[in-house]
């Protein structure tokens, strides 16, 4: 064969990179080696992948179109390796959006790295966009989602029910259980996740144009901290039931019956449409299942106390 392994392997973290040197350090070679072996592979074939303006590299035609092949053929390597290995999934990058990550992802890893002690996993947690948008760039081998995706990309799958819930503190003028109308709630202050979450963009098209011109008070990206925020008074706010489950049932925090408003979502998996999917992804994703125990939503999940 004209190529190698190791040669694909420095091509495609040089396509991810954009940068020679940070692909060399990645890899742990010397910048001369990771540029000599780039420059092998256009030489075997005399077939340039990358543009050079300047010192910046970018992905040519030809060099988008062998960049899922590459990284379908290291997949595949590595599950060989695995399995001459003994079996041991290779290393797993989880994309998780913030309530899953929070109150989900977290635990599955746990049992993850328990039953794979060998096998290294990152989770790296953030709004949907983010998530959706290392999953394209190939930064992250399985996404966990709350919100609405579709890229055609993407292979979205349904993973388990859940639903937002309108709160406040137990001291609010909406605390009393009775239902809240859309024109009582639009003169409440608010406090919300931050654009680009899949709970901020449920709201946005479920109660938001509903209440028209509502009052924004603070745009927040952390569920606790939003939490935290509406338990001190300053107003309401709209989050995962997942996320509320501990604060609802001590009473630090008020559900506020709203009837009118379709609140139902799902959390998916989400992968791309061509990357191989290694034998850890597999696991991973077989254990998510597992961990749902034939639960249909988050309210049926058999979870341990969350402060």
């Amino acid at each position: 064969m004209r190529l190698s392994l190791r040669q694909l392997e420095i091509f495609v973290a040089i396509a991810r990179a954009e940068n020679v040197s940070r692909a060399a350090e990645r890899l742990a070679l010397s910048q001369s080696a990771a540029s000599s072996a780039l420059v092998e592979l256009e030489r075997a074939f005399d077939c340039p992948l990358f543009d050079r303006i300047g010192k910046s590299l970018h992905l040519n035609a030809t060099g988008r179109g062998l960049l899922p092949l590459a990284e379908t053929l290291l997949a595949g390597a590595r599950d060989i390796e695995d399995y001459l290995a003994g079996g041991r999934p290779g290393p797993l990058n989880v994309g998780a959006t913030l309530t899953i990550g929070n109150y989900l992802a977290t635990l599955v890893v746990a049992d993850y790295m328990r039953r794979h002690p060998g096998s290294p996993v990152q989770l790296q947690v953030a709004n949907t966009d983010t998530v959706v948008d290392r999953l394209l760039r190939g930064e992250c081998d399985l996404g966990l989602i709350e919100g609405e995706a579709s890229h055609p990309d993407l292979a979205i799958e349904p993973w388990l029910d859940d639903e937002l819930v309108v709160f406040c503190a137990p001291g609010h003028e909406l605390a009393s259980g009775a239902p809240a109308d859309d024109a009582t709630l639009a003169r409440q202050p608010w406090i919300l996740r931050e654009r680009g979450s899949g709970t901020r963009a449920q709201f946005d098209r479920c109660i938001g144009l509903r209440l028209g011109d509502f009052s924004l008070c603070l745009e927040l990206e952390h569920t606790e901290v939003i939490k935290r925020a509406v338990e001190s008074g300053l107003g309401v706010g709209c989050l995962s039931r997942l996320a509320l489950r501990e604060a609802l049932r001590r009473g630090s925090l008020v559900e506020v019956p709203t009837p009118q408003f379709a609140l139902g979502r799902r959390f998916y998996f989400a992968s791309h449409r061509r990357r191989h999917q290694s034998a850890a992804v597999r696991a991973f994703r077989a254990m998510c299942m597992a961990f749902a125990g034939g639960a249909e939503s988050t309210a049926a999940l058999p979870l341990p106390f969350i402060p």
